[in-house]
């Protein structure tokens, strides 16, 4: 969570607002202090503003291009508010938060935002922690109960009971982000090294696992009294709503909450290094890394910018000084560097994962790396360069604003850590005004005269590959002082409220859902477009894809599909790569190729004004590759080091298993989509060639169009691609599922695995929009589609052994397939996978309850408020018409069958489908850990598997 808020404060600073002449009027407790538009021609979002009596700021943005609304409540407290030996504190407190509180119990707020079709979750980092919620329109009202209930009334709804279920629950997250996965690690460990003890950025934001077990009841509600209280909170409110009946409701509600005790911000706090900070990691990896990390400043200082775009000069993509030293001689499979902010300081960050085949040692890519920016160092910045990040900038920017969610995390942002919501137009002068002396001056002051953390990450028993010998001890974590800890009771303060908070608010009027409307032509070669026009941002989204893909790849060949995407992305026969990475860059556009499933993709994003040169920038690569031996070579290289990594992954594993299991291991469908180091290895260029020359074929192409363009703007925009020619294809036919496992626990040994991968699975019917799949889909829903869901409740809620447990019917054109995924406390496997076999059991006799059902109704219906909002939504929508044939209507169809469907059909399908004994359990973990629990097991057999 924390590297994804880092990226999202870089593009905050200041912006002076503009002022209506007129206070709005505003109920009683409710004090206006500024309403903002953007200037004429000006990059921004409007908002008005307001405080309440407590000091709770209260932030609204207006938007009535969906039927929705998005609230953000963000508190300003994260890790860096916790004391050394108290670690987590803040993390484990939001999710004590969903839990339930005195009026809302029991999970309720998340029983009625999955009801009402809408998304929630929240999100803690170093500075802040947020709750956000994304439902109907007319849920409004019930969303502010909610959250003006857990902020004034969560602690007495908090048991110990809870609290161990939490405990559990937060340290499985800890295990599967961290511990259980490759590279988890390497954050925690740089901030020890980098940081002192006592800095309240140098243990991680989820904690330690020493003080999560160490932490109490008391301990936590403290917490939540010192920093939760509403003048430390930012609630934005972004949508399609009415300003003063929403103003109301938020007096209503959160008026006559308590005042929290002063918080004030907290003093930058900068580090320098004496020398260089050489540390070793070992861990469960085939690749090793290099990352050195450089202090620099804090969000918003002066060079921010600067630092930024020297980051995007060293690694950041084909056109960077790393890429050419590195990655195009072979050394490295992967580079970058980064500049993430946070609110107190920042940190340089320049990383390379080695590709072992090279011969290269990590002490070699240092010296390496080092030697590139110093000679760098003598050589110019040009104006092209400048201006293509400025520009990447912008684009990155526009796209930011397409949700009402982006926004409103923006407003949040801009409010918690600089008093002013909008900094948009700011942020683009800023960006806009780095200079090359502002460059070569910031490298010089804090990547060429600092020192750093350089850290080593190696396979276990290979420390002696590191860059060094390790110079520096990371200090052991200090525990908590003895005036720290609570010894008494904590107890909330009273709120006093003149209403019923008891009384759950009704839903409001009916809102309209209407799925956008589209058309569609055909190129004078036959392939079909259709497309959805738009006037929310001035972005254009068009997605060609080409049906074949992986199911085309030759027997022995498997991947070859796939590196040939990979080789469409590098040169053409103009341009090399880096000219080609260069020439989509300056214009702020993307361009991906990508092959998986039964298709090949090419995905384009760009700015109104730059689509006619990104269109031909995308038919120079559809029409005239490179296919140079050099970028094969490369690439090939570079997938196979990646193959190898996956082995050592636990997920990657079990992916893999999943689905030998489901289609056999001789049938294609049974290799991964990238294919494995055997058939890699033998794939030739000429393959590549091969399979574009005789697959990349129009005759199997459809095209998308989304964004702020008319059909004839689509239509000239395409126009190029009447030109592209090709014959029909055959496609292979259906791959029949495998039954041989069904009743079996297949175990796969991992290990050094930290956790156990679970999935339990099935073959399962191919998709239709309106028939059993479909219906499947439903039936699943009270099952392990939601975080309410039977699973998810049982297995993280209750029972405390995973972070999250899911399940669904996913299908193609061809096969389908069912799934029940969790990643479990390994020590808690056998009796996790016990549970979830009763569980399924259950259910496959008794089907959902009738209020699951109308739970379900409400929640897929009232949902499809939210699901056309975006580009990437609409374009996903008439793909999937396009590839399924389906009329444009089908939504509509679909609604009258969620309206109509009954409890028995619903309790029929799942005796049908759901049945564990017609499935198989799939667990990666370590087989002496956990074989004889699962031996245990009545009616299963354990099968060891080697993938």
């Amino acid at each position: 969570m924390i590297r994804k808020l880092i990226i999202t404060l870089s593009l905050i600073t200041l912006i002076s607002c503009s002022v209506a002449d007129r206070a709005p009027t505003t109920p009683n407790g409710v004090n206006w202090v500024e309403s903002h538009s953007p200037k004429q021609g000006e990059l921004g979002i409007s908002y008005d503003k307001f405080t309440l009596d407590n000091g709770l700021t209260v932030i609204l943005h207006q938007d009535d291009s969906d039927p929705l609304v998005h609230v953000n409540v963000t508190y300003h407290v994260g890790s860096a508010r916790e004391e050394p030996g108290m670690s987590g504190f803040a993390h484990f407190f939001e999710h004590m938060m969903f839990q339930g509180s005195v009026h809302a119990p029991n999970d309720l707020h998340t029983k009625l935002v999955d009801a009402m079709g809408g998304d929630l979750n929240g999100g803690t980092n170093s500075d802040t922690t947020k709750y956000y919620n994304t439902v109907p329109a007319n849920e409004l009202e019930k969303i502010l109960w909610l959250e003006a209930d857990r902020m004034a009334f969560v602690l007495p709804a908090v048991t110990q009971e809870k609290f161990e279920v939490q405990r559990a629950t937060v340290k499985n997250e800890r295990a599967q982000r961290y511990d259980n996965a490759p590279y988890g690690l390497v954050w925690e460990t740089t901030g020890r090294a980098l940081y002192n003890p006592e800095h309240p950025y140098s243990w991680p934001t989820i904690g330690y696992v020493d003080d999560l077990n160490r932490v109490t009841l008391n301990d936590l509600k403290a917490f939540f009294l010192r920093w939760y209280g509403p003048n430390n909170a930012t609630l934005v409110i972004a949508g399609d709503f009415d300003k003063q009946q929403t103003l109301a409701w938020v007096n209503k509600y959160f008026g006559d909450i308590p005042t929290g005790p002063t918080v004030e911000k907290d003093d930058k706090q900068l580090v320098s290094l004496d020398a260089d900070r050489y540390v070793t990691l070992p861990d469960n990896i085939h690749l090793p890394l290099l990352q050195l990390t450089f202090p620099t400043v804090y969000v918003q200082h002066a060079d921010e910018a600067p630092l930024d775009f020297l980051s995007q000069i060293i690694g950041d993509g084909k056109t960077s000084l790393l890429y050419e030293a590195l990655v195009k001689s072979g050394i490295a499979v992967q580079v970058g560097a980064s500049h993430p902010c946070q609110e107190l300081a920042c940190t340089f960050s320049i990383y390379a994962v080695v590709n072992p085949a090279s011969g290269r040692t990590l002490a070699d890519v240092e010296a390496i790396i080092r030697d590139t920016l110093a000679q760098w160092q003598q050589q110019p910045v040009d104006a092209a360069t400048l201006e293509k990040f400025q520009r990447m900038f912008k684009a990155g920017t526009i796209f930011g604003l397409e949700r009402v969610a982006g926004k409103a995390s923006q407003l949040a942002s801009g409010e918690t850590f600089f008093g002013r919501p909008d900094n948009i137009a700011y942020d683009l002068a800023r960006y806009g005004a780095v200079t090359e002396a502002d460059i070569k001056r910031v490298y010089q002051q804090y990547i060429a005269s600092q020192h750093a953390v350089v850290l080593s990450v190696v396979p276990h028993g290979a420390e002696a590959m590191a860059a060094k010998e390790a110079n520096y001890q990371l200090p052991e974590p200090q525990g908590p002082q003895p005036e720290q800890l609570v010894t008494t009771d904590v107890v909330a303060p009273a709120v006093n409220s003149e209403f019923d908070r008891f009384i759950a608010p009704d839903t409001g009027a009916a809102i309209s859902i209407a799925m956008p409307k589209s058309w569609q032509f055909a190129l004078n070669n036959g392939i079909p477009v259709k497309g959805i026009s738009t006037n929310e941002i001035p972005t254009v989204s068009v997605l060609l894809t080409i049906e074949g893909g992986p199911l085309l790849d030759p027997a022995g060949k498997e991947g070859v599909a796939a590196l040939t995407a990979s080789m469409m992305n590098e040169s053409t026969q103009i341009r090399s790569s880096e000219q080609l990475a260069d020439a989509i860059e300056s214009l702020g556009s993307r361009v991906s190729f990508s092959s998986g499933g039964r298709s090949t993709q090419v995905s384009v994003t760009s700015l109104v004004e730059f689509l006619p040169q990104t269109m031909a920038l995308v038919e120079e690569m559809l029409t005239k590759p490179g296919f140079k031996e050099s970028d094969f070579g490369r690439l090939k290289q570079q997938t196979l080091q990646f193959l190898h990594h996956a082995s050592k992954d636990p997920k990657s594993i079990a992916g893999n298993t999943k689905r030998q299991l489901l289609w056999g291991k001789g049938t294609r469908l049974g290799v991964a989509d990238g294919g494995t180091l055997a058939s890699v290895e033998s794939i030739t260029l000429d393959d590549i060639k091969a399979f574009y020359h005789s697959n990349y074929s129009s005759a199997m192409a459809k095209a998308v169009v989304v964004g702020q363009v008319s059909e004839a703007d689509a239509q000239q925009s395409l126009q190029w691609l009447q030109s592209w020619s090709g014959d029909p294809i055959t496609l292979p036919d259906a791959t029949p599922g495998v039954s041989d496992y069904q009743g079996q626990i297949v175990l796969v040994d991992h290990p050094e695995a930290a956790q156990a991968v679970m999935i339990v699975g099935r073959t399962a019917p191919a998709f239709d929009a309106t028939g059993t799949q479909f219906k499947l889909g439903l039936a699943n829903y009270p099952l392990g589609a939601s975080f309410t869901s039977r699973a998810n409740q049982l297995l993280r809620e209750q029972k405390g052994y995973t972070y999250g447990a899911f399940s669904r019917f996913a299908g193609g054109k061809q096969q389908g397939n069912f799934s029940l995924s969790a990643d479990l406390l390994q020590q808690a496997t056998g009796d996790a996978v016990n549970d979830t076999l009763e569980l399924l059991t259950a259910y496959a006799e008794q089907g959902p309850t009738a209020q699951e059902v109308e739970t379900m109704r409400s929640a897929v219906t009232q949902g499809e408020a939210l699901v056309y909002e975006s580009a990437g939504q609409k374009a996903s929508l008439l793909r999937r018409i396009q590839q399924f044939n389906l009329a444009d209507d089908f939504p509509a169809q679909q609604q009258q069958i969620i309206a109509s469907i009954e409890q028995q059909e619903l309790r029929q399908l799942a005796q049908q489908w759901l049945d564990p004994k017609t499935m198989w359990v799939l667990i990666v973990a370590n087989a002496d850990s956990v074989k004889a629990d699962l031996e245990a097991i009545e009616g299963w057999t354990v099968t060891t598997w080697t993938p």
